[in-house]
């Protein structure tokens, strides 16, 4: 087994997984200021809270969109299960053949997704991740990957909402009954929710024109559960794509 660790701006995925089968994900809150000592505590105490022991991993692998990161999380994994991580970066062998202007700028976790995407369903791929950002990106029929989009995030939305408009507050992200709200509250929640499922039809339409062939879309991050059940597109939901992509370049790798 391998400890997988997908590092995000808002939350870290962290799970074990074999041959393609997860045995539990969890998810932290990305901390830049924990130390190593902090995460490896943390580290140690899930994998045991989920019924295993350092000593069940054969190694570890990380991807990270947070760089000041990185090698504090390299050094809490060593600490932990005694094994130096791969990290998902120049150097590693991904599989993914990237056709856009510089493919040096495209985030690890993108890769990641994608890589997981095309072991796992038929081209093209539209691949979304909702996180601090809401990405959707396209792998063509050949399995190349073409390029994408950036949304602004479901969270990161409704907090500029209510950071700049003194009578809004918070909300819950649980759908409202119906489209048009008769309080404040439901008048938000329906924009955040069905606002977002509505853009993300909206660009599976718009980027599905640009795809030679019907794309099979798939889903994962923090938030798709709230928002992609309300779209009207046939979407997978694949909350251990990261998980999963991550194995298969780890194995690239561990030959």
């Amino acid at each position: 087994m391998i400890l997988a660790i997908d590092v995000g701006n808002t939350n870290i995925v962290f799970g074990g997984i074999e041959k393609s089968v997860s045995f539990f994900v969890t998810r932290l809150n990305t901390d830049k200021k924990k130390t190593e000592d902090e995460y490896a505590v943390m580290f140690n105490t899930l994998i045991m809270l989920n019924g295993m022991k350092p000593s069940d991993f054969s190694g570890g692998i990380i991807s990270s969109v947070v760089p000041q990161l990185n090698e504090i999380l390299r050094k809490a994994v060593y600490t932990v299960i005694g094994k130096e991580p791969m990290v998902v970066g120049p150097g590693l062998k991904t599989g993914l053949n990237i056709r856009i202007d510089n493919p040096a700028t495209l985030g690890s976790d993108i890769v990641v997704g994608c890589v997981a995407a095309i072991a796992q369903y038929p081209r093209p791929l539209i691949v979304i991740d909702m996180g601090t950002a809401t990405t959707m990106v396209v792998v063509d029929k050949n399995g190349i990957y073409r390029g994408g989009v950036i949304i602004p995030g479901v969270i990161v939305a409704m907090e500029s909402l209510t950071k700049n408009a003194a009578q809004l507050q918070s909300i819950s992200l649980d759908a409202p009954k119906k489209a048009i709200g008769t309080n404040t509250a439901d008048c938000m929640r329906s924009g955040i929710v069905y606002g977002n499922a509505a853009t993300i039809d909206g660009m599976i339409d718009r980027m599905s024109r640009e795809i030679d062939g019907t794309p099979t879309v798939v889903a994962t991050g923090g938030l798709s559960s709230k928002i992609i059940p309300n779209c009207s597109h046939r979407i997978i939901l694949d909350n251990d794509l990261l998980i999963k992509g991550l194995e298969i370049i780890y194995n690239k790798n561990n030959i």
